[in-house]
C-alpha cells in the first residue's frame, strides 16, 4: 500500500433530499427496526469511513434526532432543493485535511452493506486509481470513492450528475467493484419500500 493510501478515508453520506416522489421523508421511514437513515449512516460508520459527513437538508432537525449516538459530523446544504449536486459540493467541501479520499453514498439505498462500503476501500487501497466505483450489473453507482486529489473538481462542477463525471473524466484511471444487483435498489416511490421489505432481512 502507498504511504498516502493508508490514510483515513472519509464518507460522505447524502441526506437532503425532499422525497417528493414518497410523499414523506423517506429516510426517516422504518426499515428492519430503524429508519432508513440511521441504517445507512451506521453501516459507513461500521465500514471504517471516518469521518462520517453526513449532508443534511430537508427536515434536517428531524434527521439530525434521528443520528443520535451515532459518529457523524452534520453539515447542512441550505439549497438542498435544488437538487444532489450541492450536497456532493457541501459534503466533500466539509472532509478535512488529513484524509486520503472520500466514499460518497446514498442513504436512500438499504442493502448496501458495511462490507460492500469495505469493499470499495479495500480496492482503493491496494491499487492506484483514483476513483473505485460500486458496479452492480455493470451499472456504476454509489458507493463511489475519489481520491482527495479530485476534490476541487467538484467545487468547478455544476448541473447534474457531477459524481458520475468526474468517474468518467477518471475512467482510464478508475477500478471497480463488482456488486450484487440487488443492492442497487433505491427507494423513490412507496412501491420500492414495500418491494424492498418483501426482499427480507439482509446484512
Amino acid at each position: 500500500m502507498r504511504p498516502e493510501r493508508s490514510g483515513p478515508v472519509a464518507g460522505v453520506l447524502l441526506a437532503a433530499g425532499s422525497s417528493r416522489r414518497m410523499g414523506s421523508n423517506k429516510l426517516l421511514l422504518p426499515f428492519e427496526g430503524e429508519t432508513l437513515l440511521r441504517r445507512s449512516a451506521r453501516r459507513a460508520a461500521e465500514a471504517g469511513l471516518s469521518p462520517l459527513v453526513v449532508v443534511l437538508g430537508h427536515e434536517a432537525d428531524r434527521a439530525a434526532a434521528a443520528l443520535a449516538g451515532l459518529p457523524c459530523v452534520l453539515v447542512l446544504n441550505p439549497e438542498h432543493a435544488r437538487g444532489m449536486n450541492g450536497s456532493i459540493r457541501t459534503g466533500v467541501g466539509a472532509v478535512p485535511e488529513g484524509t486520503a479520499a472520500a466514499v460518497v453514498l446514498l442513504a436512500d439505498m438499504p442493502f448496501v452493506t458495511s462490507e460492500m462500503i469495505g469493499s470499495v476501500v479495500d480496492r482503493y487501497r491496494a491499487s492506484e486509481a483514483r476513483v473505485v466505483a460500486a458496479t452492480y450489473g455493470g451499472v456504476p453507482a454509489p458507493p463511489m470513492l475519489y481520491d482527495r486529489s479530485l476534490f476541487p473538481e467538484f467545487a468547478d462542477l455544476e448541473g447534474d450528475g457531477c459524481g458520475k463525471r468526474v468517474f468518467k473524466r477518471h475512467r482510464e484511471e478508475a477500478a471497480t467493484v463488482p456488486l450484487s444487483p440487488e443492492a442497487l435498489l433505491d427507494l423513490d416511490e412507496p412501491g420500492d419500500v414495500e418491494r424492498a421489505r418483501a426482499g427480507g432481512a439482509r446484512t
